[in-house]
């Protein structure tokens, strides 16, 4: 497992979610750093970065979302995921691969935490081998039937999933 908070990822240049904000939940309780998207029509995004272990078989990876909402109710959320891989001398001005979302729902309280479920694969685009850097998008698909909420939906990370073919990384 590999863990990527949101403090990790940047808005995308276009249609970028906001910029990385702290919110406190009350005084010295625990701070939310988190990256809002905003609800309605504007599919909005931020990327990251991940360098797999050697031990990664390069193969595909699921992701679970962990994220919060500001508001009290219950309507729903989706969020896409995908990614490329790129090696010593490949461009990056290429193509992410295939979209995978999840759905989950606010379970009527603001600034409870959510954990989406598990995703389905996630074909990671490119040749994955080791030694490469694995970009990847996240953005909040309002086009999606299950996106019904139209406040802002707080992303705190994402816990991607992978397996191995090796005990270590010799």
């Amino acid at each position: 497992t590999i863990w990527v908070p949101a403090a990790a990822m940047r808005p995308n240049e276009t249609n970028g979610c906001a910029a990385i904000t702290t919110s406190e939940t009350t005084s010295q309780k625990p701070d939310l750093h988190v990256l809002d998207f905003d609800g309605g029509s504007t599919e909005e995004g931020a990327q990251f970065q991940i360098m797999f272990p050697k031990s990664w078989d390069e193969g595909t990876v699921t992701f679970r979302v962990v994220w919060t909402s500001t508001a009290t109710d219950t309507d729903g959320v989706s969020w896409g995921l995908h990614g490329v891989a790129c090696g010593d001398g490949d461009t990056i001005d290429v193509d992410y691969g295939a979209v995978v979302t999840v759905d989950d729902q606010n379970q009527s309280t603001a600034e409870d935490m959510y954990f989406t479920p598990e995703s389905t694969a996630l074909t990671i685009a490119g040749t994955p081998a080791a030694d490469q850097l694995c970009f990847f998008r996240i953005f909040r698909d309002t086009d999606d039937t299950n996106d019904t909420a139209t406040e802002d939906a707080r992303l705190i990370g994402v816990r991607i999933l992978f397996t191995t073919d090796a005990e270590n990384d010799d």
